[in-house]
């Protein structure tokens, strides 16, 4: 059965790849939720004016890949205790969230934040939300698998923004 996750982790440009070479996994396409303007821009969303968080939406076959296993490799690419947005990427629109879109993906997703707050991995507190889904919007082309794309801007990207620092320390690998 295809089911869908979303999940906002600070620029989605680096959170496709982590999602995208499972098997089981069908699509990870960039995008923005939780605003409040239908059909936001990149410009809007960047700037803080719609109120949308970046987000990766992922279609996946829950046959073969749990959603638990989702939450695993989200948690592994994120800083969960910053508020404030996510490594170089400042503001709203980068800041985290787990967006659910039923009950049994709120209380996986309540239940693995509770898990990730009394392993001790952290010092501060997990201030990653979890909120009902809403409408998602599909970013512009040139934001989709830009990974492939521009491998040579990710990597750049990624190497200046402290991510690969941040997975290293706190589990032990990174992921470019």
């Amino acid at each position: 059965m295809i089911e869908k996750a979303t999940f906002a982790g600070g620029c989605f440009w680096c959170m496709v790849k982590p999602f995208d070479t499972w098997d089981g996994i069908h699509k990870v396409t960039s995008g923005y939720m939780g605003g409040h303007i239908e059909n936001p821009t990149y410009e809007q969303v960047k700037k803080g004016d719609s109120g949308h968080l970046e987000v990766v939406e992922i279609q996946y076959d829950s046959s073969i890949f749990s959603y638990e296993k989702l939450l695993e490799i989200y948690w592994q690419q994120i800083d969960p205790t910053d508020a404030g947005g996510q490594f170089q990427d400042r503001g709203e629109s980068y800041s985290t969230a787990i967006f659910v879109y039923n009950e049994n993906q709120r209380e996986l997703a309540e239940k693995s934040k509770q898990e990730l707050a009394e392993s001790g991995k952290f010092s501060k507190p997990i201030v990653t939300t979890i909120r009902d889904a809403k409408v998602f919007y599909i970013a512009e082309d040139y934001h989709q698998d830009f990974y492939k794309k521009s491998p040579d801007h990710y990597k750049e990207d990624r190497a200046q923004s402290g991510r690969d620092e941040f997975l290293g320390k706190h589990w032990n690998k990174t992921q470019s």
